[in-house]
């Protein structure tokens, strides 16, 4: 066992990592900084265990892959072992470019560039220091690699991230209902024609994880007073920033204070090189530090949104099918506006209205074959006698009206 480091998981018991590429990866300081970011952002705001961190799932994820990989080769696919360690190292790597509390930077502090994007550039940085041992695996997170069946083990409808991180968000928040058969999806995966498909003995365990994931999503990372908790953060920075652009001195970490000051784009992140170690360099610990300070500004809106946020004062939250009338948002905007004694302009920074829609299957974009005896494959839609797929890929749309409490 002198080849291996071993983590005791939670979730998943003992996990080994191999010394050598992924032991490297794990050891940087690119993928160190993922302990010091939330997995669920502001979720522990409704389940106060969900506190892990996106390291652990990153390690989950690794852990899945190499079962999965197991898995088809004892299946008779061939897999080089040089593909194995490569799809093992995009896995590792695949969430490595998220900013604090998950995607409360995205369209706040940063914009037109996705965490995506930042992952790949940081996945190039590690290239470098590691003078190019990760060309495949940036070719297979790229999608340019010729087997696609890798490909679709890290992005795809049953992708083993999802797998990780159904499996771990409901250990952390309690959610006894998305505790999906991981280890059966897995044991159940084949190759057909390039595809990666499940045996036909696995529809059960499908079925279970897509009505799962649907319930994951309203319960846990859609539920209203999460969402509500991030406005009021994402409000927060936009405030600070807007400060900052009016020559108002705002206290923050050298980091945070880098984004506060400049407009930060993908063309801002390919023209300066400095961008990307700044972004390495931010993480939760800089936005809590830097709310305790504005607590104290004497800007009453910065000030009143920076309480909200360390106090836990919840914005109400109503959420409704039909889109509010102009006539109940202006006169909730008056009420905010009088007892605030502030603008009615800057009563956007006390409220929004959010559309928030879910997708929990899409035929058309990755559906899942079910792999028969004959070879014959179906898509779980025809081969399931009690999904109701319609039900499933119905696009759900609700709005999020979200407001400071008066």
């Amino acid at each position: 066992m002198n080849g291996y480091k071993i983590i005791n998981d939670p979730v998943f018991g003992f996990i080994k990592i191999r010394k050598g590429l992924l032991y490297d990866i794990v050891q940087h300081p690119l993928f160190q900084r993922l302990n010091r970011i939330n997995q669920l952002g502001l979720a522990s705001v409704v389940y106060p265990g969900a506190r892990h961190t996106r390291f652990q799932h990153s390690l989950g994820a690794l852990h899945l892959m190499t079962e999965a990989v197991k898995s088809l080769t004892e299946k008779g696919v061939y897999i080089f072992d040089s593909e194995a360690e490569a799809v093992k190292a995009a896995i590792l790597m695949h969430d490595i470019g998220h900013g604090p509390f998950s995607h409360v930077l995205e369209n706040t502090l940063i914009h037109g560039i996705s965490h995506e994007d930042i992952s790949l550039m940081m996945m190039e940085q590690i290239n470098k220091d590691m003078h190019g041992e990760l060309n495949l695996a940036i070719a297979i997170f790229k999608d340019e690699y010729p087997n696609k069946i890798f490909h679709q083990l890290i992005s795809s409808q049953l992708d083993v991230d999802r797998l990780d991180y159904l499996r771990r968000d409901s250990f952390f928040t309690g959610v006894t209902e998305g505790n999906i058969g991981s280890a059966r999806i897995i044991k159940m995966l084949n190759v057909k024609d390039d595809r990666l498909v499940v045996d036909s003995k696995g529809i059960y365990s499908i079925e279970n994880f897509l009505t799962t994931r649907r319930l994951m999503y309203w319960q846990v990372y859609l539920h209203r007073t999460a969402v509500g908790y991030e406005k009021i953060l994402v409000n927060t920075l936009l405030r600070a920033k807007y400060l900052v652009k009016s020559g108002k001195d705002v206290f923050a970490t050298p980091a945070l204070t880098y984004f506060l000051h400049n407009d930060v784009d993908a063309e801002w992140f390919a023209t300066h090189e400095e961008a990307l170690k700044m972004y390495a360099d931010l993480d939760d610990s800089d936005i809590w530090s830097a709310l305790k300070v504005w607590k104290y500004s004497d800007d009453i809106i910065l000030s009143t949104l920076a309480t909200d946020m360390l106090d836990r004062h919840l914005f109400k939250v109503e959420v409704s099918e039909e889109k509010p009338s102009e006539e109940y948002l202006n006169t909730i905007k008056e009420q905010i506006a009088r007892q605030m004694g502030i603008s009615i302009e800057d009563t956007r920074y006390l409220m929004v209205l959010t559309e928030i829609g879910k997708d929990m299957y899409n035929p058309e974009d990755d559906s899942i074959g079910i792999l028969y005896k004959d070879g014959t494959v179906k898509d779980i839609a025809e081969a399931s006698e009690i999904l109701n797929v319609q039900l499933l890929s119905k696009k759900i749309r609700k709005y999020y009206l979200c407001y400071h409490r008066f």
